[in-house]
């Protein structure tokens, strides 16, 4: 933790992480809902830490630094997009205007950014397009649904479009990895869907819904029977991985469970085994007080999505997953 940032996680190589401003963003976001869940008030006074930390680290044309924000880090696209997140609750949850004024100008260079057919090419995460930025495309449209500027929902359902166009008939995404012509992690597949399924439920567009159902529904149909999903999926839904990344397993609990919510109860049984088999591999009770509670990236621990790793971020889509389902059983 850096003054308030939260770890990128534990690393059995480097220990404990510096701050991550990206994830500390949308982190953000689970302290609040958790402390409602949990009856835990001090985590507030955590949140609103977390968010001091995140407009401390603002530059003036609204850009946030890349990864840990070490000298030279350059701003990145889907980065911005999920401390977007965290303003944006900054400002709904606790009335911060100064937040959503942060979540303006971020959402602001991300318009200048991008291109004209919507796609983002530039500060990206390995100089590529990643049809996964429909995450910070809802990030966009939210703040300017919010802050009424049209200017940045236009920018956002361009680049809704543009990925729309990366779909396969089956449902799989096209440039949708960390690297070039690589299978896409489950992690970044469901980025993917919960773009589209978040941002077709603010706009009444069902062309997204459909997007992210059709998705859902094909990691739905090669869930095996006790939850687990492949680390990796290429083209025709091939699993090009013998791990599980626990991460991707816990976003598409939580994109499941919102889709029943919206009516899809297809998905009620996918949701409750995905949950059941991340609760098997939740570090409760290890004897090591540094991983207790955490969630591994992948599982075996060696598999390639942050091998060896207990990323921050698997522990917030984890606790996401548990209030989810327990929203759709209540």
């Amino acid at each position: 933790m850096d003054a308030g940032g939260v770890s990128a996680g534990w690393s059995f190589e480097d220990g404990w992480l510096p701050g991550y401003p990206e994830a500390t963003g949308y982190i953000i976001e689970t302290f609040i809902e958790a402390a409602q869940v949990l009856e835990r008030p001090d985590l507030i006074g955590r949140a609103h830490r977390m968010i001091d930390w995140e407009l401390g680290l603002q530059h003036a044309d609204g850009t946030f630094p890349g990864h840990y924000g070490e000298p030279g880090s350059e701003p990145v696209i889907f980065n911005t997009g999920q401390i977007i997140h965290g303003l944006l609750a900054g400002y709904l949850r606790f009335g911060r205007q100064e937040c959503l004024a942060a979540a303006v100008r971020a959402s602001l260079w991300l318009v200048e950014k991008q291109d004209a057919d919507g796609c983002w090419r530039r500060s990206q995460h390995n100089n590529i397009p990643h049809t996964y930025d429909t995450r910070a495309s809802w990030a966009l449209l939210r703040t300017g649904l919010v802050a009424q500027e049209p200017k940045l929902q236009i920018a956002a359902v361009r680049q809704l479009d543009w990925a729309l166009h990366q779909q396969e008939d089956d449902g799989w995404f096209r440039n949708n990895a960390f690297k070039a012509d690589a299978a896409p992690f489950t992690h970044t597949i469901a980025y993917a869907i919960s773009g589209f399924l978040e941002s077709g439920l603010l706009l009444g567009d069902e062309r997204y819904w459909c997007a992210a159902r059709k998705a859902a529904r094909a990691l739905a149909k090669i869930q095996r029977s006790d939850g687990w999903l492949a680390g990796a999926y290429s083209r025709n839904w091939r699993p090009r991985a013998s791990y599980c990344c626990l991460t991707g397993v816990a976003q598409m609990t939580v994109n499941w469970a919102l889709a029943v919510s919206c009516g899809a109860v297809e998905f009620a049984h996918h949701a409750r085994l995905a949950l059941a088999y991340l609760k098997r591999h939740h570090r409760v009770a290890a004897r090591d007080a540094v991983i207790r509670g955490g969630i591994a990236g992948s599982y075996p621990l060696w598999g390639a999505y942050e091998r060896f790793c207990y990323p921050a971020w698997a522990a917030k889509f984890f606790a996401d997953a548990i209030i989810s389902v327990g929203c759709i059983a209540g």
